[in-house]
């Protein structure tokens, strides 16, 4: 079996990686040419469009940045339903609105080409060591074909239910994970601003009711002033975009995420958006007037 994959960003490149040293055959493309030679450095084959990844594979993940660019990549000129055969699979793990996966599944089908959207969790770091969260939405026949080749990159991989499930489950996690990373905020710079050691409180209540992965993941890289990033702040923006608009659309209000919408909003026209969301916390340094550190 021969798997493409289109899209060699932050989490797409090792992900691909990790499916070479599983022994997969990929063929992979990118727009930008220095992150396919990389990564075809490392035994992939090259792509030169998707149409030409399609044509060449059995299987295609995907990894894009939002709902226009799978749409474009998939039902675009030189996309991947011009070169795709009957049968073929698309793994989309791109984070997009649960509608546009089910909109581009169902022009997918016209051609007898089914979809999964399976999105994931973990950012960067777990993307490398290959324990991503794989949030899927699909046919469980067409996920049967392709859980071991996901559990390459995850450790999690989970159907969540038909096409547009992956990506809502993705959107609640993205709500918990920025409300989670605001908590954590507010909660260092109030007791650094009382005079308490930031690290003391992290080491008092990681192992407490107020303990999470959140917590483990960002308190340290926070206090190290490290905003590298492992998920862009604009990224989140576009996740949380794609929450609220699927809760006006269903009818269900967010007032905890369009709070934390706004502030990440602050940090965007403060410069930020390229900094890891775990630089929310300096929007409340920026308020208190003092920073978190060790």
């Amino acid at each position: 079996m021969k798997i493409g994959f289109i899209g060699l960003g932050i989490m797409g490149k090792p992900m691909a990686k990790n499916l070479i040293k599983a022994g997969y055959s990929i063929v992979v493309y990118d727009r930008n040419k220095e992150k396919r030679d990389e990564v075809v450095a490392a035994g992939a084959e090259e792509g030169f469009s998707p149409k030409d990844v399609a044509s060449r594979t059995e299987i295609i993940i995907t990894m894009l940045q939002n709902s226009p660019n799978v749409k474009d990549v998939v039902l675009g000129t030189n996309g991947i339903l011009e070169g795709a055969k009957e049968g073929t699979i698309i793994v989309d793990t791109s984070s997009i609105a649960p509608l546009a996966s089910k909109e581009i599944a169902a022009e997918a089908a016209k051609k007898g080409v089914d979809l999964l959207d399976a999105p994931v969790s973990g950012g960067e770091p777990k993307a490398i060591d290959g324990t991503l969260s794989f949030m899927v939405g699909g046919k469980k026949e067409v996920f049967d074909k392709c859980y071991d080749i996901l559990s390459k990159m995850g450790a999690s991989v989970v159907l969540c239910g038909d096409i547009g499930a992956g990506n809502t489950t993705k959107l609640a996690n993205q709500i918990i994970v920025a409300i989670n990373i605001a908590a954590m905020s507010e909660a260092l710079v109030l007791g650094t601003k009382a005079g308490v050691d930031p690290e003391a409180i992290f080491n008092a209540i990681k192992g407490g009711l107020a303990g999470s992965t959140v917590l483990n993941a960002k308190a340290p890289l926070v206090m190290a002033g490290n905003f590298k990033p492992g998920f862009r702040i604009e990224l989140h923006i576009k996740d949380l975009a794609n929450a609220i608009e699927t809760g006006h659309d269903i009818g269900v209000p967010l007032p905890l995420t369009s709070q934390i919408m706004e502030i990440m909003q602050a940090l965007k026209v403060d410069g930020k958006a390229q900094d890891d969301h775990g630089g929310i916390i300096q929007f409340y340094e920026k308020l208190a007037g003092i920073e978190v550190r060790k």
